[in-house]
């Protein structure tokens, strides 16, 4: 099946585009975009990974689903685009990148420029309705995801697992902990923020992981 992803995740998850699984998954989402209001617009599906290439990638921090409001979902979990204003769990992400690095919180919620450094940020459902969570939920696209988490924890060692929350914690659960870096924390939505987000210092603690391994740190 010819999907419009980047070239190197293409060949990397050329598998998983020809399984019945994937067939049925793209027309379900074929027809929802036909017939309904769907985030992030159909280019920009696939777009955490046209940002992220595969031999730069050194972070993984795993969503759950697109945002649901207008205008927010732009294909990179917890992701907006500029000029929209931050969503909660954004919010307190930065707020955590100020508390734990000194960066001031930024402008932009558009985390493009993560991506660009080797920070994939992928959602588990990469598609939903506009203004329902978890519609595309148990139609195909956890066990796509499932398949990108489990090709680079094959391929790949001396990454940053970023799992926020019960659900990231699960889905990452594959990755070796003895030749990786696992980063574990409550999801930073106000709900459980203070309940270990807040003080996690994931951000240096990553820095100091791929420092320790020779790999160039990211400016958060």
């Amino acid at each position: 099946m010819e999907v419009k992803i980047a070239q190197d995740w293409k060949e990397l998850l050329a598998e998983e585009f020809e399984k019945p699984y994937f067939a049925q998954l793209t027309e379900f989402i074929r027809q929802e975009y036909a017939t309904r209001r769907i985030y992030p617009r159909g280019s920009n599906i696939f777009r955490a990974f046209d940002k992220c290439p595969f031999d730069k990638l050194r972070v993984v921090i795993i969503g759950q689903d697109p945002y649901h409001g207008e205008g927010q979902a732009n294909g990179l979990c917890f992701s907006v685009a500029d000029g929209v204003p931050f969503p909660p769990s954004l919010q307190n992400i930065f707020q955590e990148v100020a508390d734990d690095t000194g960066a001031p919180v930024p402008t932009s919620g558009n985390l493009d420029r993560w991506a660009e450094q080797g920070v994939l940020l992928l959602n588990a459902v990469l598609t939903v309705r506009a203004h329902e969570a978890a519609s595309h939920a148990g139609h195909g696209w956890e066990t796509f995801t499932d398949a990108v988490v489990r090709a680079i924890a094959q391929r790949k060692q001396g990454i940053v697992y970023m799992l926020w929350g019960n659900y990231a914690q699960r889905k990452g659960a594959i990755a070796d902990p003895q030749r990786n870096c696992i980063l574990k924390a409550v999801h930073p939505s106000p709900l459980s923020v203070y309940r270990g987000f807040f003080g996690s210092k994931h951000f240096s603690r990553a820095n100091e992981y791929l420092r320790s391994i020779g790999k160039e740190p990211i400016v958060w």
